[in-house]
C-alpha cells in the first residue's frame, strides 16, 4: 500500500472483485486514493447470484410482477411465505388439507392456487427452488408448524407433490424442479417449529430419504436455519441445532444436496465472511459435496430487530423499512452481490422480490431503490468476464456530505467476450464527491471510448443518466454520489458506438 494514503484508507481482501488501488492521478489531491482498474482476462467469470424469495404473483394476482421478475434475469425464486402475499399456495397443508388422507390418490391434493403461482415464476425465466414446509406465523398460536403426527405418511405428501410438478401426475407439470428443500428455520421457536430437534432431524432424514429413493434426480436440502452460529476469527462457531444436525446427517448417511442458512445484517461483509465460514464448517463434517446456498439475506438496519417486533410497529417499522428499500439498502445489496462473487456460495436469495416490506416493490407494486439497483446489476452481468482480483476500499475520512461514518466502495469490472463492451459496478455505502477518478487498464481495445454512467441514489428507482468520451490512457471521473448509492458505468470503443454515442 502506498505509504501516502496509508493514514487514510484500509484495504481488506477480497479475492471477488476487480479493483487495485493505486496513487492519486495527474498530481491532484485524491480522496481515498484514485482507483485503477484493469480489464485482463484469466478469472472466474461473474456470477448470477440474484436470487430471491417470493414469486411475481401478489394480492390475490391484483398485483403481478412477472415482467419486471424476467427484466431483473432472476436466476432461482424461492418459495416461502407465498401466504403472506398471494393466495393459499406452496404450503404442505394448503396442498393436502386432510393429513389421514390416502397420499396415492390425486383427489386428495389441491394444487390449484400452487399451480397457478409457480407458473409466473416459470414465465419469469427463473427457476424454482420449492420449500417443503409451511409458512412463518407470528401469531399468538401457531396453526401449521407442528412437527407432523406421521412422517413417513408426510414424506409421501412431498413425493406427490414432487411428482405432480416434474412428472406430471395429478394433471401436473413437468417443470424440472431441482431444488427441493425440507421445511423452512426450525431452530426459529415457535414461529416455524414447535417441537424438538429430534423431531426435525427425523422429519428431515425421512422425507430426504424417501424423495431420493424415488427421484435420485433432484436435490434435497435443509434446514434453512435462521441462526448458523457466531464467528470467531474467521472460523464458524455453529449453534447446536447446526453442529447436532450435520453430526445426524453425517452418521446416519442422510442425504444433503445442499446446506441452506440464513443471515441478516448491518455489515454487508459480515455475509461474505460466513459463506467461507460456513463451507469450512460443511468440510470439517464430512459434507464436501454439500452445496452452500444463502437463501434468506437482506439488510438489517441498525443490526435490530425491534422494529419487527410487535412493539416497533408503527412510525419506527415504517422507517425501517423506508431505510431497508432506499438507497442504503441499495448501496448495502450491490455490495453483497460483488463481494460474494469469489465466496464458496453455490447459491444466493435475496428476501423478497414481492411488495412486503422486505420486498424489492412497494405494496403497489412499485420499484424500490433496491429494485433499481439490482437492475443495474443485471445489466452488468453482461459483461460476464472478470478482470484481475482485487479489494475493497474503505475511507477513513467520511464524504464531506456525511461526517457520520466513512464511505465503503466496493467495485467490480468486467468485460464481454467479444472484447467490444466493459462495465464497472460500485457500491458505495455513504456517497462519493466528485473528484473520485478512475485509471483504466488492459481495456480489450485500442483507442478511445464511449461512456455511460446509470445512478441509483436517493428515494424511488429513478436512474440518472449520462455519457461522454474518453481518450486513450484516459481517466475516468465517477458520477458524484451525495449520499448511499450505485453507479455503472458501461465503455465501448468509439467507432462501434451508435450514433449518440451510448454503450
Amino acid at each position: 500500500m502506498i505509504q501516502g494514503l496509508r493514514n487514510r484508507i484500509r484495504l481488506v481482501d477480497l479475492a471477488a472483485l476487480l479493483l487495485l488501488v493505486g496513487p492519486g492521478i495527474g498530481g491532484e489531491r485524491s480522496w481515498a486514493g484514485d482507483w485503477t482498474v484493469r480489464f485482463g482476462t484469466g478469472h472466474a467469470p461473474l456470477r448470477a447470484l440474484h436470487g430471491v424469495n417470493g414469486g411475481p404473483l401478489c394480492y390475490r394476482g391484483t398485483v403481478d410482477l412477472t415482467a419486471e421478475h424476467r427484466a431483473l434475469g432472476i436466476p432461482f425464486t424461492r418459495l416461502h411465505d407465498a401466504p403472506w402475499v398471494n393466495a393459499e399456495a406452496v404450503d404442505v397443508h394448503y396442498i393436502f388439507r386432510n393429513p389421514s388422507a390416502d397420499p396415492s390418490d390425486p383427489a386428495n391434493y389441491d394444487f390449484r392456487a400452487t399451480d397457478d403461482y409457480l407458473e409466473a415464476v416459470v414465465r419469469s425465466g427463473a427457476q424454482i427452488v420449492y420449500r417443503l414446509g409451511e409458512s412463518i406465523e407470528h401469531t399468538a398460536r401457531q396453526y401449521w408448524v407442528h412437527p407432523p403426527r406421521d412422517p413417513e405418511a408426510w414424506a409421501a405428501v412431498c413425493a406427490g407433490i414432487v411428482k405432480h410438478y416434474n412428472e406430471g401426475w395429478a394433471s401436473g407439470f413437468r417443470h424440472g424442479i431441482r431444488y427441493w428443500e425440507i421445511w423452512n428455520e426450525p431452530d426459529v421457536r415457535p414461529q416455524m417449529w414447535t417441537g424438538t430437534d429430534e423431531d426435525y432431524f427425523r422429519l428431515y432424514e425421512v422425507t430426504a430419504k424417501t424423495l431420493k429413493t424415488r427421484f435420485p434426480e433432484i436435490r434435497v436440502g435443509g434446514p434453512a436455519v435462521g441462526n448458523i452460529g457466531d464467528l470467531v476469527g474467521n472460523d464458524l462457531k455453529p449453534t447446536p441445532f447446526v453442529s447436532a444436525f450435520l453430526a445426524y446427517c453425517r452418521d446416519r448417511s442422510v442425504p444433503l444436496d445442499f446446506f441452506s442458512w440464513h443471515r441478516y445484517t448491518a455489515d454487508p461483509g459480515d455475509i461474505e465472511r460466513r459463506s467461507r465460514a460456513v463451507r469450512r464448517c460443511l468440510d470439517d463434517f464430512g459434507f464436501v459435496r454439500t452445496e452452500s446456498h444463502l437463501n434468506e439475506w437482506n439488510y438489517l438496519v441498525n443490526d435490530d430487530w425491534t422494529p419487527l417486533t410487535p412493539k416497533g410497529r408503527g412510525t419506527e417499522r415504517r422507517r425501517f423499512f423506508e431505510t431497508l428499500g432506499g438507497p442504503e439498502g441499495a448501496a448495502f445489496s450491490i455490495s453483497v452481490l460483488l463481494r460474494l462473487q469469489d465466496a464458496p456460495l453455490d447459491m444466493a436469495n435475496y428476501y423478497t422480490a414481492e411488495v412486503q416490506g422486505f420486498g424489492l416493490f412497494d405494496f403497489h407494486g412499485a420499484p424500490k431503490t433496491t429494485a433499481a439497483a439490482f437492475r443495474l446489476f443485471r445489466e452488468f452481468l453482461d459483461t460476464p468476464q472478470r478482470g484481475q482480483e482485487t479489494r475493497v476500499v474503505e475511507s477513513e475520512v467520511a464524504h464531506s456530505g456525511n461526517t457520520a461514518a466513512p464511505s465503503v466502495c466496493v467495485i467490480g469490472a468486467g468485460r464481454n467476450a467479444a472484447g467490444s463492451r466493459a462495465a464497472i459496478l460500485v457500491s458505495a455505502s455513504q456517497g462519493l464527491p466528485s473528484r473520485v477518478r478512475v485509471k483504466l487498464e488492459d481495456l480489450p481495445w485500442p483507442g478511445s471510448s464511449r461512456w455511460k454512467s446509470k445512478v441509483v441514489e436517493g428515494e424511488g428507482a429513478r436512474v440518472r443518466e449520462d455519457s461522454g468520451t474518453l481518450r486513450p490512457e484516459g481517466i475516468l471521473r465517477l458520477p458524484a454520489l451525495k449520499g448511499p448509492g450505485v453507479i455503472l458505468m458501461r465503455l465501448q470503443p468509439i467507432e462501434s458506438g451508435d450514433a449518440d454515442g451510448a454503450p
